[in-house]
């Protein structure tokens, strides 16, 4: 089984910077794909960035240029590095996991709460 715990999350002013913490215990070395969603209040959770087990990034549109994703093997971390924030990202962000290259991710941390103030 793999265990997903979220930290980092918290207020910030906009325009400033946070960075989110995922630590992967269990069966980490079956992980190929880890992830950010977010979901605002009233919303759908949404994707926001993905790396492979190699480190190939992928991002959401909404957050390109300034969000960076990125991930430790050897510490079993995956972090995302959030700039240039702004009250529209302010959501409960989530981290995931999956243990194919494609396809819906299985498992899922508890949140985090970012809230971004103007």
């Amino acid at each position: 089984q793999v265990q997903l715990v979220e930290s980092g999350g918290g207020l910030v002013q906009a325009g400033g910077s946070l960075r989110l913490s995922c630590v992967v215990s269990g069966s980490s070395l079956s992980i190929k794909v880890m992830g950010w969603y977010r979901q605002a209040p009233g919303k759908q959770r949404e994707f926001i960035a993905a790396v492979t087990s190699g480190g190939s990034p992928d991002y959401a549109g909404a957050v390109k240029g300034r969000f960076t994703i990125s991930r430790d093997n050897a510490k079993n971390t995956v972090y995302l590095q959030m700039n240039s924030l702004n009250p529209e990202d302010t959501a409960v962000y989530y981290c995931a996991a999956r243990r194919q290259f494609v396809g819906r991710f299985e498992y899922w941390g508890q949140g985090t709460q970012v809230t971004v103030s103007s």
